[in-house]
């Protein structure tokens, strides 16, 4: 029997439809009773679990920007920093160069005075000591002089009175 020309297996009976509805039904109770409740738990769960970590990420993107910005924020103070050491550094070094120079044009000038005396000193002892030996060299040429002048005694005499009466006029 083909009802509306079908074969048996795609027009079900009508016995057959009520076990399925009912086997359906304890299926569903029974799966409504435990099995749902699990899967929905299950459910809540991985949401939760989705929602924390969406949280966390979120805290965490939050905290690396925060670390970011005080990063900057301490390259930049690192940066102010080594520019003014780095400033100090050239101020010390110009001071320092400036203060070697001073010292050294100073330390010139007094090796200048020292020489300028120690050459004034020299030249006054060799003028001194030329002096001294044109002196000897008079007294000795005069004393041969008047030795052949002089070798009698009125001559002497007269001479030696002429040489005071220079004396008493200077």
């Amino acid at each position: 029997m083909y009802l509306l020309g079908l074969p048996p297996l795609l027009t079900p009976d009508f016995g057959l439809l009520i076990w399925t509805l009912v086997a359906f039904l304890i299926v569903l109770f029974i799966l409504k009773k435990y099995a749902w409740p699990a899967i929905i738990k299950g459910l809540k769960d991985r949401q939760q679990s989705i929602a924390d970590s969406l949280a966390t990420a979120e805290r965490v993107k939050s905290e690396m920007a925060q670390l970011k910005s005080e990063n900057e924020a301490l390259l930049a103070s690192a940066r102010e920093e080594r520019a003014k050491l780095l400033k100090e550094a050239r101020e010390t070094k110009d001071r320092i160069i400036n203060e070697s120079k001073e010292q050294a044009k100073t330390e010139a000038g007094k090796i200048i005075t020292e020489a300028q005396a120690a050459i004034n000193a020299q030249k006054m002892a060799a003028l001194t000591e030329v002096k001294n030996q044109v002196g000897k060299l008079v007294i000795e040429v005069s004393e041969k002089v008047l030795r052949r002048e002089l070798e009698n005694k009125a001559a002497q005499e007269a001479h030696i009175k002429g040489l005071v009466g220079d004396v008493k006029l200077n």
